[in-house]
């Protein structure tokens, strides 16, 4: 049952799914309601007995844009995603996912199983009108700013109409998190030349260069042009961008643990490493995950973001932000409309 909510534009946050445990979850929105004043009400999804406490310790109690929801499970990282969403009907993620359903709230952030979580959100809220499949948006680091990859692994076996459909997510995307008002949008492929790339590549460039002016479609990119300040949304399939994002994650740590090691190699190397830590400073900042965490799965009736399973408060606080933000610019109607402008451009047979 839920106590203290009735708001809309909600955003439940499951508060019992990450590795860090329900008090990092509290911590996040004791963090988000602080900093973001024109945040919308939040409802903590778990087990009251445990988080009523923690949110009388972060000084929350009677907070009129704090509501809990009780939920007497819990879906492990451990948890088999399908099983979990038969078997744990009373999870904190099954319930937040539910409350969107039943329009309690606007969105869900939750740190749990990856699987299961995208399996719930599609399989409850379903796709929007004129979507086909949804698809997982990252933010990542670029020369000059930061680009949105999508997917980054939702739909790894995607049909030329699914990535046309990432294409209008990814720019809507975009435009929200990143305040680019004309996305440049590249297709990842293995070159630039006309007739580069497989039979995937070849169809989803034609129909892209079909939908005129619905999006600024910058034409087929390769890796060379990703991390350089080339375009604003990287589109793929599944399969390519959830590589794509997990190599990049890996080159970060490897760079960190390379430069600590360089740098504690001789005294004098130490010794210019402490002069130059403001640059170093700046530089772990903009490639930090926490300033963009909390993925969203794009293109359904509802919003699901999905931070990492051991995301800290600060990275959960970042996610909260970005549902609030999709929930303001009202960024699921935009996508519907100019899905549906994509679609009739195309014919209904692209569709099939």
């Amino acid at each position: 049952m839920v106590t203290n909510s009735g708001a809309t534009g909600r955003i439940a946050v499951d508060a019992m799914g990450g590795d860090l445990g329900p008090a990092e979850v509290v911590a996040a929105v004791r963090l988000a309601l602080h900093q973001y004043h024109s945040l919308r009400p939040v409802t903590l999804v778990g087990d009251q007995s445990v988080l009523r406490p923690l949110v009388d310790e972060a000084g929350l109690d009677g907070d009129s844009r704090l509501a809990i929801s009780h939920a007497s499970e819990v879906i492990t990282m451990e948890d088999k995603p399908l099983n979990a969403l038969k078997r744990k009907k009373d999870s904190s993620m099954v319930r937040a996912i539910e409350l969107v359903k039943n329009g309690q709230a606007d969105a869900v952030v939750s740190c749990g199983n990856t699987g299961a979580l995208m399996a719930g959100g599609t399989l409850r809220l379903r796709t929007m009108e004129g979507v086909a499949r949804p698809a997982l948006a990252a933010i990542c680091p670029r020369q000059g700013g930061h680009f949105v990859l999508i997917d980054a692994g939702a739909n790894p076996e995607a049909k030329a109409e699914h990535l046309v459909h990432n294409a209008i997510l990814g720019s809507h995307y975009c435009r929200v998190m990143l305040g680019v008002k004309s996305p440049r949008v590249g297709l990842m492929n293995i070159g630039t030349e006309e007739g580069k790339g497989n039979a995937l590549i070849t169809e989803t460039h034609e129909l892209l260069r079909r939908i005129g002016p619905i999006i600024n479609y910058a034409g087929p990119i390769e890796g060379f042009h990703v991390f350089a300040e080339h375009v604003d949304v990287v589109v793929c399939d599944g399969f390519v961008g959830n590589i794509m994002l997990k190599s990049w994650e890996s080159l970060v740590k490897f760079f960190k643990t390379m430069l600590k090691e360089e740098m504690n190699a001789n005294p004098l190397r130490f010794a210019g490493g402490i002069l130059s830590k403001g640059a170093f400073d700046s530089f772990k900042e903009r490639i930090n995950p926490e300033r963009y965490s909390g993925a969203p799965l794009l293109g359904l009736n509802g919003n699901i973001l999905k931070a990492h399973g051991s995301a800290n408060r600060r990275a959960i606080k970042s996610a909260i932000h970005a549902a609030n933000e999709i929930l303001k610019a009202d960024m699921n109607s935009l996508i519907e409309a100019d899905v549906a402008l994509a679609n009739a451009a195309l014919g209904t047979a692209v569709l099939a």
